[in-house]
């Protein structure tokens, strides 16, 4: 088991891709704090994980929240080894309808509170010579025209992730990115659905964004997670890794694609 006895803290993780995450680390010898809004949902998934799971609820748009959870987690496992920045808020906005609120909640959101998760949790993982994992996105990059705030945070955490990397890999303490491509989670069907697609939108994408005929499913990427979590990736930090079915950079797709 490659994570075997590792306490790992995975923020939004009683849906979707953090759901996932948690499922599988326990699989590999884990155990995990189960955070996210939704209690009832966090409630199900750590009463499905047993004794290797426990759940906190708070919201991350709080200032205090980090402090709180780090110190749940802390006090619950006694020590931890990994901290999973994978709580964020997707809103839809551009620069017309991008107001100051929801601006400054994203950022609140997306980009502070994985610092001030980072800020508190930095004297255990420096103890356990602990991990740090971001998960980023493809947007930050540039973005799609209707998700500005979400891409303009998502570029922050990375320059975040390079210059903690920088500043305390002497600490012993890894900051690695993984920024995912279009991830077919519970929550991305429910939004493309209040967007008017059909049940099956996501068998019916063109090759032109799907080349392998589908999107990710959170199960491929919480095995991609689970290296930056190991002690295999020990010595690892201040890596960004695109996560997605194509090249992001410098991409030409081929007509056949088109």
């Amino acid at each position: 088991m490659r994570l075997k006895d590792k306490n790992i803290l995975i923020t939004g993780s009683a849906t979707g891709i953090g759901e996932a995450m948690a499922r599988r680390f326990v699989a590999e010898g884990a155990r995990v704090i189960v955070h996210g809004l939704d209690r009832a949902a966090g409630e199900a998934v750590v009463d499905s994980l047993g004794d290797r799971a426990a759940l906190f609820i708070n919201d991350l748009a709080d200032a205090d929240a980090a402090a709180q959870l780090i110190g749940f987690a802390v006090d619950h496992f006694g020590r931890l080894d990994g901290l999973v920045n994978n709580a964020a808020t997707i809103p839809r906005s551009n620069l017309f309808n991008t107001d100051a609120a929801l601006f400054d909640r994203t950022m609140a959101i997306n980009v502070r509170a994985p610092m001030l998760l980072i800020q508190a949790a930095f004297p255990h993982l420096k103890k356990s010579q602990g991990a740090v994992l971001n998960i980023g996105s493809v947007n930050v990059y540039t973005g799609e025209s209707n998700l500005l705030a979400y891409s303009v945070s998502k570029g922050a955490l990375m320059t975040m992730t390079r210059n903690l990397a920088d500043a305390h890999g002497v600490d012993g303490v890894r900051v690695n990115q993984m920024n995912l491509g279009w991830v077919l989670s519970a929550n991305e069907d429910k939004m493309q659905r209040s967007l008017g697609k059909p049940a099956d939108w996501h068998a019916r994408l063109p090759k032109a964004l799907a080349p392998a005929g589908r999107i990710l499913r959170p199960d491929e990427v919480a095995a991609a997670a689970v290296y930056w979590m190991s002690d295999e990736s020990q010595i690892i930090s201040g890596t960004v890794m695109e996560l997605e079915q194509f090249p992001i950079i410098g991409r030409n797709p081929t007509k056949e694609a088109v």
